[in-house]
Order: C-alpha cells, then sequence, then structure tokens
C-alpha cells in the first residue's frame, strides 16, 4: 500500500451540491436561499444565541456555583480521630472499616486538629505537613 493508491471508501463522501447552474434545477437563480433578507446575502448571519437584540437566553439566566464533582470522593480525617483505631496500619480500608470516613471514598487527607496519643504507621494516605510533625514526633511512621 502505497500513500497514493489510499481512497476513500464508497459512500463515504457526499458530493457537494452544485448551486446556482440555471433555472432547470431546483438549486437555480436564488440558490436555495430564498428572496432577498439577511440570510439570503453573503456573510449575513449573526453569532450562535442572537435573538435580534432580544436579552440572550445565556445571559437571561443566573449565574450558578461551581460544585467540584470529584469532592464526595474525598474526606479529611483528624489527628484525633485516629486514636480510635486499633489496627497497627492505618489505611483507606482500616478508616472505612471504623466508620471514620464514607463507604465510597478514595482519597482521605490526615490534617493537624487535635492530637494523637500513639505511635502509627500511614500507609497511602495524604497528609499534611504539621500533622506529618505530630504522627512522626511520637515515633510514627509514613508511607507513601
Amino acid at each position: 500500500m502505497f500513500l497514493n493508491t489510499i481512497q476513500s471508501s464508497e459512500g463515504s463522501r457526499k458530493k457537494s451540491r452544485r448551486v446556482g447552474r440555471g433555472i432547470g434545477c431546483t438549486m437555480g437563480k436564488t440558490c436555495g436561499r430564498g428572496h432577498k433578507g439577511q440570510k439570503a446575502r453573503s456573510g449575513g448571519f449573526h453569532k450562535v444565541g442572537f435573538e435580534g437584540g432580544q436579552m440572550p437566553l445565556q445571559r437571561r439566566l443566573p449565574k450558578v456555583g461551581f460544585k467540584s464533582r470529584s469532592q464526595k470522593f474525598s474526606a479529611e480525617v483528624r489527628l484525633s480521630e485516629l486514636n480510635g483505631l486499633t489496627s497497627e496500619v492505618i489505611d483507606l480500608k482500616a478508616l472505612i472499616d471504623a466508620n471514620i470516613v464514607p463507604a465510597f471514598t478514595k482519597l482521605a487527607k490526615i490534617i493537624k486538629s487535635g492530637e494523637v496519643t500513639k505511635a502509627v504507621t500511614i500507609k497511602g494516605i495524604n497528609v499534611t505537613g504539621g500533622a506529618r510533625v505530630a504522627i512522626e514526633a511520637l515515633g510514627g511512621t509514613i508511607e507513601a
């Protein structure tokens, strides 16, 4: 196969309509544009949404705020909530089992709020800078 032999398949390209070829065809004289008016002229179209000077729909409707779609899949965990966990390694499954985060959570982050009283091992959970210092001060470890 060579580049100069490539052809599109039969029927995939529709022939363009030849307009303005005399009164014998249906697209002669006015070429299907009707008589006079803005749409009969070349370049005679307004922008999308133009309503003849009336306030367009997209400007009549009020602006609506932003709602993150990923927010319902992420959760924050306080340092003080880690004290109630009994498992050796704290990961996302342990947080879900202890009902600290919802069951459909995919991302969690530990924030510095409250105090942790024991050394814990964090695995696969994001940690803020202040929380990292508090966990490592008690001999805890954080694994990525």
